[in-house]
């Protein structure tokens, strides 16, 4: 009995603060990348984890100070620790396609199964993976763990001879101290491959032209990756249009015809360890407004669209920093769970604690919270907009149809917001993250929040900046 109250108590603490690493990153690692491939498997209610592979994914690209994460978000978390000593070398927090799997419908009763990647430098000495979750207080469980023996012969050392053509966009230094953002491209044809670079450089412009990465591009390195397909297009099951990619990108992703994701994460790591990197962004040759970011895996974007520009700055905000959307009025795949905790997301609030609120120092004393917005005016509007839109898709009109859609919301919305008190105030404006109600954004509009904004919120700001400094450190 005492064994067992000891191994909760130890488990209890393992939940309450993440450790930091205290060590050399000479004296702990090679200057190498080990990438562990893993399935990942189960139904809303389980998950287990198989070992797919163990390999070099090349040279480290990631800081060589900043060892332990520190900035607490993802769904899952990731640890490294020395075997002998228990000592922590290595984390990082990330979220997953298996984990938005479980909030859908299909996964109460049918199993599924993911290809997985976890991503750290090349240990010296034999170590421990552990995988943890959040629970439902939001806190991280450890959920499986495995010994890694870098010596041991079910670990492939050999460097990866890449086929693939690359090519530097952008370079400004070492690796170790900046982001290396690397872009991959599905659906674009050998002949095709002009294309990628130019939307390529048209999207990274984008990017550059929004704070904070305008004023951090210097702590920035992009590279392309080609990879050319047999035909051009993606795979879009709504409308019947099937293809077969080398990434598998595919519109449809838990049955929303606007979310694309790639599932196929052995090519897509493959083709990405040709460069060094930290994030990855896959462009979509296709107009059909589309795409998706997971944190710390990848983000997409269909490059052809009227409001291209637009979703690669937003899906790179889920990708790279973790930003939880801030509409709620768009449809989505997921089950929305009662608000019961605060979400670990750093630009959205359940106001469950007022006096803790997470961006608390942004705020003007005199500002009312929450801060009031014409609301109710609103979600009519865009309530409206959703119905036309299922019913343009179901009528399967040409995607200029939708397009001239989204310019008259995004000119109604512009009007609408020009008009409200609060419109350049930081507060606690209500409706966010899918929810109506209960959940609370800093600003009446973001990038995270409508497509008429051509800039983040200030809570949105402050943790790209934190992302850009856990890797340029």
């Amino acid at each position: 009995m005492k064994i067992k109250i000891m191994m909760l108590l130890l488990l209890f603490a393992a939940t309450q603060a993440r450790p930091q690493a205290a060590v050399s990153f000479a004296e702990s690692f090679t200057g190498n990348t080990m990438r562990v491939d893993y399935f990942h498997t189960g139904t809303a209610s389980e998950e287990h984890f198989s070992v797919d592979r163990i390999l070099n994914d090349g040279a480290w690209a990631g800081s060589r100070t900043v060892l332990a994460d520190e900035l607490n978000r993802g769904l899952y978390f990731y640890e490294v620790t020395d075997v002998a000593t228990g000592v922590l070398l290595y984390s990082r927090g990330f979220a997953s396609i298996f984990g938005e799997w479980q909030s859908i419908a299909e996964a109460k009763t049918n199993w599924g199964t993911f290809h997985e990647s976890v991503r750290f430098p090349w240990p010296q000495q034999p170590v421990v993976l552990t995988i943890s979750k959040r629970d439902a207080a939001n806190e991280f469980v450890p959920l499986w763990n495995t010994t890694i023996d870098p010596a041991a012969r079910n670990v492939n050392p050999a460097s990866l001879l890449s086929s693939f053509s690359t090519k530097t966009l952008i370079e400004n230094g070492d690796p170790a101290t900046h982001v290396d953002l690397v872009i991959l491209g599905d659906g674009y044809s050998a002949a095709e491959m002009g294309k990628f670079d130019g939307d390529a450089r048209r999207l990274i412009q984008a990017l550059f032209e929004v704070e904070p990465y305008k004023s951090r591009k210097a702590d920035f390195n992009v590279r392309l990756v080609e990879t050319p397909s047999a035909v051009s297009g993606v795979n879009k099951p709504h409308p019947g249009s099937f293809r077969r990619t080398p990434l598998s990108v595919s519109y449809s992703a838990f049955d929303s015809e606007r979310y694309a994701l790639a599932t196929d994460n052995l090519a897509i790591r493959d083709a990405a360890a040709s460069v060094p990197y930290d994030a990855m962004f896959i462009l979509i040759n296709e107009q059909t407004y589309g795409g998706g970011g997971i944190y710390n895996l990848y983000s997409t974007v269909a490059v052809d669209n009227k409001f291209s520009d637009y979703i690669f700055v937003h899906e790179f905000g889920h990708s790279f920093a973790a930003l939880a959307d801030e509409y709620y009025t768009s449809d989505v795949s997921y089950q929305i769970p009662e608000i019961t905790v605060e979400p670990w997301e750093p630009n959205v609030t359940a106001l469950l604690d007022p006096a803790g609120l997470k961006w608390k120092e942004l705020v003007e004393p005199a500002t009312p919270i929450p801060t009031p917005w014409d609301k109710e005016a609103f979600d009519a509007f865009s309530y409206e907009i959703q119905k036309e839109r299922r019913e343009l898709r179901a009528a399967k009109v040409p995607e200029a149809r939708v397009e001239a859609l989204f310019a008259r919301e995004r000119q109604t919305m512009l009007e609408m917001i020009d008009g409200m008190e609060y419109k350049n105030t930081t507060g606690v404006f209500e409706g966010a993250n899918y929810m109506q109600y209960g959940m609370y954004r800093s600003a009446i509009d973001c990038i995270m929040f409508t497509r008429d904004k051509q800039e983040f919120c200030p809570a949105c700001r402050r943790a790209i900046s934190q992302v850009i400094d856990q890797y340029t450190k």
